[in-house]
């Protein structure tokens, strides 16, 4: 291209490209370049020209060839297709009228920050630096599926939306970074997808907002980070599902909200997370969390929603330390009965050493169980929970058996039963006689040689009977103390 062809306003950018200078073509600091269709031929550049310059542009001894250009209308499509570029490009504040079409491109740094684009297209793009979209307005969808960049990836407060077009408004999927993709206060209308993405430090998201109600606002499925994932004052409407994704570090959604009331607002089964803070925020729909694998729950009860999904869920530790009262809802927002659940939360308090906890969670997980079993099941659980707990509250066993004892006792004294032999029989204690009665195991010789009648002889049966049950349950819950010992 030679340099008479060009307007003024590119023969300026053209001759302080080769010694890599900035054109300004701003009226101000303040300028919005999403309202640059209105700017007129004095700051108007051709896209063709800029590719040439990209490509073919001119160099001189000595110095550092750049494309350096802020606040310019570039009309046309800059079409850089498969090909690549040795100059660092910054076009910043600008406003595009085409979409950019850099897919395959390879550029040793690319910064379009405060620019205005209809989209972009930039799949499998190589950016040996860093790619900067900082607060750019993008009305189409960005496409970066497959991109390697180097250095960091920077969207914070970027504004993403695609109005007339279904497809996800953010492509990462399978996209490598070699350092942090940093996002915070970034707005996307539209789904962002990062499927399969590996970003080697780490995911910065703080104060973002993600719109896309009824369907998926952010799919991150079997994302890598080689650091922390931050979610701090996320909000979203629509589906966060991270489903087998790997966060070594933090997973922050301290004050995140969330919300997809008539579905799952967040999903992260088969996750595998170093520490997943969900603390003072805010979940409105189905939190998943079948077969995660935490080392470290940070969990506020107050921000459990309505349904949870436990399923084969691990974790070493559960912090901050709450009563067993607290933390119980959790298990019982499970529409299915999760025996692993209930022992994850149980050995998490063995491991503080709150045991009166663990037994608390043990109860309600019988409880639960009870739920599950025919009726005569039911019944005999009823009994099991109102007389000793399931024998983890063992003196309950206690206050029965000394009540029966006294109501046993003051019945017989009041009217002894019939010696079967006169001759033989010893002299009858009424206390003695109950207790036969109550313990199956232990005899003192007054059942055998007594026999009551009437009222009385139901009233044996009875303390046989309950006896049998008590002895049981005490039993039961002796061995399991002393296991667990």
């Amino acid at each position: 291209m030679e340099i008479n062809e060009l307007t003024e306003a590119e023969r300026r950018v053209w001759r302080a490209f080769a010694t890599g200078t900035a054109v300004d073509f701003r009226a101000g600091d303040d300028e919005d370049a999403a309202q640059g269709a209105q700017w007129g031929p004095e700051r108007t550049v051709r896209a063709s020209v800029l590719r040439a310059l990209l490509l073919n542009g001119p160099q001189e001894p000595g110095e550092i060839a750049a494309l350096k250009l802020a606040g310019a209308r570039i009309t046309g499509v800059l079409d850089l297709r498969y090909g690549a570029t040795d100059f660092a490009v910054r076009l910043s504040h600008c406003h595009f009228h085409e979409v950019p079409e850099l897919y395959g491109a390879r550029f040793r740094q690319l910064n379009l920050s405060h620019s205005a684009l209809p989209g972009l297209i930039a799949a499998t793009l190589r950016v040996e630096g860093v790619l900067r979209l900082t607060d750019c307005r993008i009305t189409g969808p960005v496409r970066l599926g497959g991109a390697h960049i180097s250095g960091a990836l920077f969207l914070e407060r970027a504004r993403l939306s695609a109005p007339d077009d279904p497809e996800p408004v953010l492509r990462l999927h399978h996209a490598e970074i070699g350092d942090d993709l940093w996002a915070p206060g970034m707005r996307a209308d539209g789904q962002v997808q990062l499927d399969g993405a590996a970003v080697a430090g780490t995911v910065n998201l703080e104060g973002a907002h993600f719109h896309n109600p009824g369907a998926t606002a952010i799919s991150a499925l079997r994302l890598e980070t080689g650091s922390d994932l931050r979610m701090r004052f996320l909000r979203t409407q629509g589906r966060v599902d991270l489903r087998g994704s790997r966060i070594p570090a933090r997973f922050d959604l301290t004050r995140a909200q969330l919300s997809n009331p008539d579905g799952t607002a967040l999903r992260l089964s088969s996750c595998t997370v170093g520490e997943l803070w969900l603390l003072k925020g805010v979940i409105s729909g189905i939190l998943n969390l079948r077969r995660a694998h935490l080392d470290v729950l940070y969990l506020d009860p107050e921000m459990l929603p309505a349904k949870v999904f436990l399923s084969d869920l691990t974790y070493t530790t559960l912090t901050p330390h709450e009563p067993a009262e607290r933390r119980l809802p959790m298990l019982e927002r499970d529409p299915r009965y999760e025996p692993h659940a209930y022992e994850q939360l149980t050995a998490a308090y063995r491991r503080i050493g709150d045991d009166y906890a663990a037994r608390l969670v043990q109860l309600a997980k019988q409880r639960r169980l009870r739920t599950t079993r025919a009726w005569y099941g039911r019944v005999w659980g009823y009994v099991q929970d109102a007389t000793v707990g399931y024998g983890f509250r063992p003196l309950r066993a206690a206050v029965w058996l000394l009540s029966l004892l006294a109501i046993g006792s003051i019945a017989y004294a009041v009217h002894h039963p019939r010696p079967l032999k006169a001759s033989e029989a010893p002299h009858f204690n009424p206390v003695f006689y109950t207790l036969d009665l109550l313990l199956p195991v232990i005899s003192f010789g007054q059942e055998d040689a007594f026999a009551p009648a009437g009222w009385y002889q139901y009233l044996a049966y009875g303390l046989i009977i309950t006896g049998w049950i008590l002895a049981t349950t005490v039993v039961t819950g002796v061995t399991r103390n002393v296991s667990r010992q």
